[in-house]
């Protein structure tokens, strides 16, 4: 057993980071700025979009996109139930209601045929349908051909929850240039991080427009130059707009984790091929098909950014359940987590939308059964082997 803990998730930070942020905070440029103005041009580059605005989280990203394509009060967004509670608020923020839809038993991402079913089930009301917001789970892209047919047969825009998928590709397109909007999240556990962070790319120049304004109080175009040589004094509101926008020492930072994204994409990768190597081989393990296919068999164009490596603990084969998985792994001195609690088992969502427990099987049983182990470029092939060690410890130990 290994000495020292092994945190589910370490970030990836270098000297070439800190001198960058240290340049920044020096050049008494803090808020959005020069850094940040090139960070967005980067990171269009980098995923082949026509606009990227930065902002302050993901959160933030999915709010200004769905404003941007007019989400308001007494519309309804599609969401899937086992994502991370952002995805929800957003749409809660603009007084819309989100529609909680069950994900695949394949992938763990949303089910296109549970969209296609419950706008079905709404019947007149699906005309209040604005928007579906696919979850790419882990960095695996959901099945966004189908989500497209639903989509432009009801009128609904795509709003990508691109959170974990980054740098994710599906048909040979980088996610970032598929869906009407997506929202990037630069959160300190992702794959490239800005501590607090996120973008929003679209190929849309209205919305494109709308967005950068709104992120910075519905102040007009290049506000934020007013404190600039060639800049002025003079600004208007010209809508009521949010606090979101990214400050100049946070895109340093993104600027150079950016530049290593292929780099740290390739160790995510290495490791993802060890763990299932081996886990593939235990019979109390299981790994979600999306592990599988993404290893095995990925379709042509399809890229696995493996910000998550979730298994499945099979309750026939073990005499503990995920819980005590979980602590036995501490134990052990292994860091994991849970990704996620469905959306419904909150008690907000509940109450607000009426949801209980049964109404959504599939997740609620990849939800009783994952367990996300560590996988991050700062892992050693030592850490690896460890937490290796530790799921075959603990698959003989408490065989039934």
């Amino acid at each position: 057993m290994r000495k020292n803990f092994l945190p589910f998730h370490l970030p990836s930070i270098d000297q070439d980071d800190i001198e960058a942020v240290v340049d920044s905070l020096k050049s008494g440029w803090l808020t959005t700025g020069p850094k940040t103005q090139l960070f967005e041009h980067e990171f269009n580059e980098y995923v082949g979009c026509r606009h990227a605005i930065a902002v302050n989280s993901c959160t933030s990203a999915l709010h200004l996109a769905l404003e941007a394509v007019g989400v308001g009060k007494a519309d309804l967004v599609i969401v899937p139930v086992l994502t991370f509670t952002s995805t929800a608020a957003a749409v809660c923020y603009t007084g819309a209601t989100p529609l909680f839809v069950d994900i695949c038993p394949n992938d763990a991402n949303m089910d296109s045929d549970k969209i296609d079913a419950l706008l079905y089930r709404l019947g007149t009301d699906a005309k209040r349908a604005k928007a579906v917001i696919p979850v790419h789970y882990g960095g695996y892209p959901c099945d966004l051909n189908s989500i497209q047919e639903i989509t432009r047969q009801h009128g609904l825009y795509i709003i990508e929850d691109a959170a974990h998928a980054l740098p994710t590709k599906y048909n040979m397109q980088m996610i970032g240039t598929i869906g009407d909007l997506t929202a990037f999240s630069f959160y300190a556990t992702k794959n490239i991080t800005t501590g607090e962070g996120g973008m929003v790319t679209t190929e849309n120049d209205q919305w494109a427009e709308n967005i950068r304004k709104n992120s910075l109080h519905g102040m007009n175009r290049d506000a934020w130059k007013r404190y600039r040589a060639e800049g002025s004094w003079y600004y208007e509101v010209t809508d009521l707009g949010h606090k979101y926008n990214m400050p100049d020492t946070a895109a340093a930072l993104g600027l150079q984790q950016l530049r290593k994204c292929d780099l740290f994409h390739e160790k995510r990768c290495a490791i993802a091929h060890q763990y299932t190597q081996h886990f593939s081989r235990m019979e109390a393990i299981e790994l979600p098909g999306s592990t599988v296919n993404a290893i095995n068999s990925c379709p042509d164009g399809y890229q696995h950014a493996w910000h998550l490596f979730p298994i499945l603990v099979s309750p026939n084969r073990l005499k503990i359940d995920r819980n005590r998985f979980i602590q036995e792994l501490q134990k052990r001195n292994i860091g994991s987590s849970v990704h996620f609690i469905p959306l419904h088992f909150h008690p907000y969502y509940a109450e607000r939308l009426g949801y209980q427990k049964g109404d959504f099987p599939v997740a609620e049983s990849f939800y009783e059964r994952t367990v996300s182990l560590p996988i991050h470029p700062r892992m050693t092939d030592e850490d690896v082997r460890d937490v290796i060690e530790a799921v075959y410890d603990i698959t003989i130990q408490f065989k039934r």
